[in-house]
């Protein structure tokens, strides 16, 4: 089976497949946008690390992976008109072989929980569940209530303290691998998304305390791209100050649907903070890991 690396011009084509697919295992409709998909493709080499496979009607499948530090990832999507016909594993096989040539010992896939077959191959080639997210959301029909807290827009120059507020609240994460302040700014202000007057932050004093961070033009809306309060001054109430602001400021420009991701084992018991705003889980992903070495 031959396929061809995706192109910048194949974009469109991708997230019609992704939505036809998420669409035929969820029986329901989809969000997802071509925003979404630049995220998970940023840092990948289209020209060797993608694959894109098609018939006389379309795309029937794709897939990509790339490596960070010493863990692999990687994505395939099959068209429902082709499954059962083996591009699932050349889809898997591929990126497996490309994470395994750039060195990385370990590999996580990620799934849609409702796709057993998709479950089936993984456990079929070797790998084991090893986690599983949520993907949240919320609608507004009228305006959320503002937040009472004393919330402020990030200027550039407290760029550094955002990061480092955000970095030590994600320490207790799982996989959390921290990023210089330089690699995760250049990540950041690279993306076309991005705007500064999106992220929002709460201090004590003079130390930045708690810190979000968020996108539009996601999963069909606004999207809260991480929230994080640093140990010492959680339970204050502060994640629920940031996200009651940032309701209200994507309502106000004209976004009234708010998504997030979270892990579904989160220490901080992130998902019951979630769900006490109002938001609902929309989608349950799986993450399988496979050993290389």
């Amino acid at each position: 089976m031959s396929g061809r690396p995706i192109a910048e011009g194949d974009l469109d084509a991708v997230v019609a497949l992704i939505v036809v697919d998420e669409e035929h295992l969820q029986g329901r409709p989809s969000q997802v946008t071509i925003g979404d998909v630049r995220e998970w493709m940023r840092g990948v080499e289209l020209e060797r690390e993608s694959w894109l496979f098609e018939d006389d009607e379309g795309i029937t499948g794709v897939c990509w992976s790339n490596v960070h530090g010493e863990l692999g990832f990687g994505v395939g999507i099959v068209h429902p008109r082709a499954k059962g016909r083996g591009l699932g594993t050349d889809l898997l096989r591929r990126s497996e072989a490309n994470v395994r040539d750039r060195g990385a010992p370990r590999i996580h896939q990620f799934t849609i929980g409702d796709d057993a077959a998709a479950r089936e191959l993984m456990l079929g080639h070797g790998y084991r569940e090893v986690r599983r997210f949520y993907e949240m959301a919320i609608h507004f029909d009228t305006p959320p209530a503002a937040s009472e807290a004393a919330v402020e827009t990030l200027r550039e120059e407290d760029a550094r303290a955002f990061h480092g507020a955000l970095d030590e609240a994600f320490q207790d994460h799982w996989e959390h691998h921290s990023l210089t302040f330089e690699e995760w700014w250049g990540r950041h202000t690279s993306n076309p998304e991005f705007d500064l007057s999106l992220w929002f932050l709460i201090r004590e004093g003079d130390d930045v305390v708690a810190v979000i961070r968020n996108e539009a033009n996601r999963n069909g809306g606004g999207y809260v791209g991480a929230l994080g309060v640093r140990r010492a001054w959680r339970g204050r109430g502060y994640a629920r100050a940031l996200l009651m602001h940032t309701f209200r400021e994507f309502y106000d420009r004209g976004m009234p649907r708010v998504t997030l991701g979270v892990d579904a084992e989160s220490p901080t018991g992130a998902t019951k903070l979630y769900e006490s705003v109002g938001m609902e889980v929309e989608q349950e992903n799986v993450v399988f890991e496979k050993a290389l070495a």
